[in-house]
């Protein structure tokens, strides 16, 4: 008998897939027959999702919330999609994008091709949007740091005794270790002072 199966994928540990949840269980996809990954979709190394794979049969229907479910990558989630379809020769249902139900659009040819078009599409938005969002991302950055934005830790102050423990260095009488020692910091921050005072 076929089955139908439900795949939930949220990208953190702290993010919640109750949405998606309540969308495969009205579908309706039995518990039991529900799929979960707490994982980035940059790859699809996901436990969850292969053990799904391995249970899709001919004739199966895999639902999915959305199309980015099954990942974040334009040609991977292509990739996918043909592997259900034509390898696993099993349906797939996107509950936000009803052209994207193969069981409806998937038996005849014009069918097909509207549903592989859809997808593409999407896909290539998908894609294009993430790339966006990582380009305003390093652009807000680089503006912030021209305002005299700093990013990282506050950098330590420089104790008062410093000056007088880098001549002490400087003169061979103490080592960096003990320099940095004495200044309760890292040898690394102390040498680091150290080309800094010099330039």
């Amino acid at each position: 008998m076929n089955q139908q199966y439900g795949y939930v994928r949220v990208s953190t540990k702290e993010q919640c897939e109750d949405r998606q949840l309540i969308a495969l269980r009205e579908f309706p996809v039995g518990d039991g027959n529900i799929f979960r990954d707490k994982l980035s979709g940059k790859d699809f190394n996901r436990p969850q999702y292969r053990k799904l794979l391995r249970k899709l049969k001919q004739g199966d229907v895999l639902v999915v919330k959305s199309i980015d479910r099954l990942g974040r990558n334009y040609e991977e989630i292509l990739q996918q999609w043909r592997i259900i379809t034509k390898e696993k020769q099993a349906d797939i249902v996107v509950l936000d994008m009803p052209l994207l139900d193969t069981r409806q659009t998937g038996k005849d040819l014009t069918g097909t091709f509207v549903a592989d078009l859809v997808l593409q599409i999407l896909s290539y938005v998908a894609q294009t949007e993430r790339e966006n969002i990582r380009q305003r991302q390093q652009e807000g950055i680089a503006a912030a740091r021209q305002r005299g934005v700093r990013f990282g830790r506050p950098r330590k102050p420089v104790p008062e005794r410093f000056p007088w423990l880098i001549e002490q260095w400087k003169q061979g009488q103490i080592s960096s270790r003990q320099a940095a020692r004495e200044l309760q910091i890292a040898q690394d921050t102390f040498l680091r002072w150290a080309r800094e005072a010099k330039g």
